[in-house]
């Protein structure tokens, strides 16, 4: 495998760690980057690799030519040219995963664990790392969480758990976990993919080259993870999980059960108990228990592991009203999600739109019995529940705030829950849920204030 001659296109922390390995694996590596730094120069030179700006235009294909082999770092955009160029100069293009799993086969390294999923990918992550963790395994999170996946089959760890994503999976020919799982679908990334077929088909290559002694993950309560299911391998042991009905791994009596006279604990245990909760907490254990882990290791994990940050995060309560930061949530499946939750829900919602259909926020009625619309989806927003419920538009969130705090009444979840992108207005979700976080928290104490005036 080594001699071959790499582009590696982006030096970030995966590019960097990319280049590194394969230089290590006596592979000849030049980097390409659309705005390299002196920094990047220099760090690349301490890793024997050349760190040379990304030509444009016909140059970027004639600039590739003769390669190998190009790798883009996760951060490329879709309609980047490198993909382009890599096409017609008739270059394989392959994701950063593809090369750690071929690392790892060849080194004999780690277990690979892989988890992709529209949604819940992280929390299963680190849920799963956890679980084998506490088990005496020494695991790590990898891919789109913690490190990059090609450095961490290179640190020594028993297990590595990969979150990976769907446009990493397309460009995987080899790609094969020892563990696969496959969470939910729903429409997402169709500035990448270009059908909703196209998108699950790069996600069910998560099992695609599993065979024999390896185990697939799946939700029995997604019909289109079941329908795309039939093409596991018949050799691959499948074990499935559900919320609502039986599986592997169900709930049963108000208890997470497993296989045979597995009792993982009870749902009231759990951190948080919402039905995407439950599911997640099941799609771990029997990802963790697969991967090696025990049963106490899993309980454990379950019982001490919370929720993650802007995923339903709680903020504050005032006047029987309480407010939710789930600013994570880029997609209306994400919403619906959520929502569910809840019995009477106060919903902001909108940003940049993905090029999804948001008017499928409708099925949030009921709970769902206002709504502040925001950002640049505010038209779409307004439109999926106009006739519905009430709905307000708010050019700020210190506006969104302040209408759904005139909108909410006692018993009602205010729930930031935007189902877009956050780059109208924020850098991320994260910029987006705390800037929510703190407003809602200044106008609460200013509430107090004047009432204690």
């Amino acid at each position: 495998m080594s001699g071959r001659r790499v582009i590696v296109f982006g030096f970030g922390v995966t590019g960097r760690a990319v280049s590194e390995a394969l230089v290590a694996d006596g592979d000849l590596v030049t980097v390409l980057d659309d705005h390299p730094t002196p920094e990047a120069s220099e760090a690349g030179r301490a890793i024997g690799v050349d760190v040379e700006p990304a030509p444009v235009g016909s140059a970027l294909a004639e600039r590739i030519a003769g390669s190998d082999l190009v790798v883009p770092s996760p951060g490329v955009p879709a309609g980047h040219p490198i993909y382009d160029a890599a096409r017609r100069a008739g270059i394989p293009v392959r994701a950063e995963i593809e090369l750690a799993a071929e690392m790892c086969d060849r080194t004999h390294g780690p277990h690979l664990v892989a988890i992709t999923g529209t949604n819940g990918k992280t929390t299963v992550t680190t849920l799963v790392t956890a679980m084998l963790n506490v088990s005496g395994r020494r695991a790590v999170a990898a891919g789109n969480i913690g490190v990059p996946l090609i450095e961490a089959v290179r640190s020594g760890f028993d297990v590595v758990v990969a979150e990976v994503s769907s446009f990493q999976l397309q460009m995987t020919e080899r790609f094969r976990p020892e563990v696969s799982c496959w969470l939910n679908l729903a429409p997402d990334h169709l500035d990448w993919h270009s059908s909703p077929e196209q998108y699950a088909a790069a996600k069910a290559r998560i099992w695609a080259n599993q065979g024999a002694g390896d185990t697939a993950v799946l939700n029995a309560d997604d019909p289109a993870v079941v329908a795309e299911a039939r093409a596991i391998p018949r050799e691959v042991e499948r074990r499935d999980f559900s919320v609502h009905g039986p599986a592997a791994y169900s709930v049963s009596h108000d208890r997470l059960v497993g296989p045979g006279d597995m009792d993982l604990l009870s749902v009231a245990e759990l951190p948080r108990a919402l039905p995407h909760d439950v599911a997640n907490s099941l799609a771990a254990a029997a990802v963790a228990l697969a991967a090696g882990a025990d049963v106490e290791g899993c309980r454990a994990a379950l019982v001490s592991t919370g929720p993650l940050p802007h995923r339903v995060s709680f903020v504050a309560r005032s006047g029987g009203v309480s407010w939710y930061d789930d600013s994570k949530a880029t997609t209306p499946a994400s919403v619906l999600a959520a929502v569910a939750g809840f019995g009477s829900v106060v919903l902001i919602a909108g940003g940049r739109n993905k090029g999804l259909d948001l008017g499928v926020l409708s099925a949030a009625v009921p709970p769902v019995r206002a709504v502040v619309a925001i950002g640049e989806a505010s038209g779409e927003i307004t439109e999926a529940f106009e006739g519905m419920v009430p709905v307000m538009t708010a050019a700020s969130m210190d506006a969104a705030v302040g209408a759904a705090r005139g909108l909410a009444r006692a018993g009602d979840a205010v729930l930031l829950s935007p189902g877009c992108a956050s780059f109208d207005w924020y850098s991320s979700y994260a910029a987006r849920g705390d800037d929510f976080a703190v407003i809602v928290n200044r106008t609460l104490e200013q509430e107090r204030a004047n009432a204690d005036s």
